[in-house]
């Protein structure tokens, strides 16, 4: 495959670019010193490779529910030729099995609000399955606190995204972390974020 038909896979997100520098800072502090990464809905692939790089004591596993996001991971993944950052695989949170069987720490940016909240659930048992005790389940996105909204900018794009589909929404960080704890996993850290965004970090008890 020539290098521009490998660019031409890969897909960019503008948020991607916005908030990496941001979100690797918060990974320095709670991942593990080394181990295995699973990031679950990675999307275009550029974070995978941004942590990757920016962490490379640390093996990273991207993965996607969708064929065209599987082959700009695959794209951005060929274009940096990190050694640490594997193959994506092919994982849907809702699934009951997922094809990692283990992992030090798992990761997901962006996805419980543009998924049913039975991916929300989907995601929270599969953690559960695969964390270690101790290990880190890390969200990143907006949050509902105590039934309201973090920023008038927060609600007005809940709203678009009801719109767009009625399963979607902006999700009560108490209703995550309430599901959350059905699984062993606990509340550890609630960083605050640009942008209105948290970064929620859950422990396997």
């Amino acid at each position: 495959m020539s290098g521009e038909s490998i660019a031409d896979e890969a897909l960019f997100a503008p948020a991607a670019a916005r908030n990496g520098a941001a979100i690797v800072e918060v990974l320095r502090a709670v991942l593990p010193p080394g181990g295995t990464v699973l990031e679950v809905a990675s999307g275009t692939g550029e974070h995978a490779v941004r942590f990757a790089a920016a962490l490379p004591a640390l093996t990273w596993q991207p993965s996607d529910p969708d064929r065209r996001g599987l082959g700009s991971i695959r794209a951005h993944a060929r274009m940096a030729g990190l050694p640490n950052l594997l193959p994506p695989v092919a994982l849907d949170a809702c699934a009951k099995v997922w094809p990692v069987e283990r992992a030090d720490a798992v990761l997901c940016i962006n996805m419980i609000h543009i998924a049913p909240w039975a991916a929300t659930e989907g995601l929270l048992a599969g953690a559960g399955r695969l964390l270690p005790e101790g290990g880190p389940l890390v969200l990143y996105g907006p949050f509902r606190i105590g039934g309201a909204h973090t920023a008038e900018s927060n609600a007005r794009f809940d709203a678009d995204l009801r719109m767009r589909d009625p399963e979607w929404g902006v999700r009560d960080l108490e209703a995550v972390l309430a599901a959350a704890a059905g699984h062993g996993l606990h509340l550890a850290e609630r960083i605050a974020m640009p942008a209105n965004n948290l970064s929620v970090v859950l422990r396997k008890a």
